[in-house]
């Protein structure tokens, strides 16, 4: 089996897990044509999920039950990064693309007024769509967002960078140890995390962080979830940075999360409150 074809395989895998009914869409959009899995009632109020780079829309597995509670959730694989959406359109070369690419989503799926929750750099695009387009977002959940309030830790970057350069399940495994204490609790995760070494990639684009004065003027009600143990950036300096430019803002700390381990370990207080928030 390829590379590509185990990493398909084990995605697979961990879509099974999801504890609904799945819809899976194929969106075609300037960029390429974007996956979409739809759960949830259709009466539900409209929430997309944008996930971290290299986790998939496959990482809602331990949320999507209780985000489906009362909302339509659409996760999408994102465009140039690895999973089931296909970059064979215009190339992405900054946000204004990972926006207008949102755009269409936005129009294919009739999502004006949705509201929006973004991890790590899918929590990045979140933002830059709120910020570009205010009246097409309801709300926004970011979880430990990257490059958005601070950049990220030279150490964390450091260590990142060989796993990105030549990726072997090994060095997954190992990046992913070091940044959440531990191994994760789910076999099909793990899995799954070991598979994307051999996954086919795209270029992600580089998350330049927003101005401070359009952070300032975002109109958008805004809650940030941080991950306590987080090394992915320093938690109480991003922390101080939302409450000073978005004061607005609600910011909750998990002490026990790690950046990588926030959406899929020990999930019920973070779904609790982005119940709550989302409600």
């Amino acid at each position: 089996m390829s590379g590509e074809a185990e990493f398909l395989s084990a995605y697979d895998t961990v879509l099974r897990q999801w504890p609904v009914r799945i819809e899976s869409v194929d969106v075609p959009t300037p960029y390429g044509t974007t996956r979409v899995h739809v759960s949830g009632p259709e009466n539900g109020t409209p929430l997309l999920l944008l996930p971290g780079g290299g986790a998939t829309s496959a990482v809602w597995f331990a949320n999507i039950g209780a985000l489906t509670a009362t909302h339509r959730v659409y996760a999408p694989d994102l465009i140039g990064d690895i999973g089931r959406s296909v970059h064979d359109g215009a190339p992405l070369r900054g946000a204004d693309d990972l926006t207008a690419w949102l755009d269409t989503l936005f129009d294919e799926l009739h999502l004006d007024g949705a509201q929006v929750c973004g991890h790590s750099y899918g929590a990045w695009i979140a933002l830059h769509h709120a910020l570009r387009a205010p009246r097409r977002i309801g709300r926004l959940a970011l979880l430990d967002p990257t490059n958005c309030f601070a950049g990220m830790r030279p150490g964390y970057l450091a260590r990142a960078l060989p796993m990105l350069l030549r990726p072997t399940g090994e060095r997954v495994r190992a990046f992913h140890r070091w940044e959440t204490g531990g191994t994760p609790e789910h076999p099909a995760w793990q899995a799954f995390l070991d598979s994307t070494a051999g996954a086919r990639r795209s270029k992600v684009v580089a998350a330049r962080r927003p101005k401070p004065a359009d952070l300032r003027a975002c109109a958008v009600p805004v809650l940030v979830i941080l991950a306590g143990r987080s090394r992915a950036h320093d938690v109480p300096r991003v922390a101080a940075r939302v409450r000073g430019l978005m004061p607005t803002a609600s910011v909750d700390v998990l002490p026990e999360a790690s950046h990588h381990s926030l959406p899929t370990e020990r999930p019920a207080e973070l779904n609790r409150l982005l119940a709550q928030f989302l409600a």
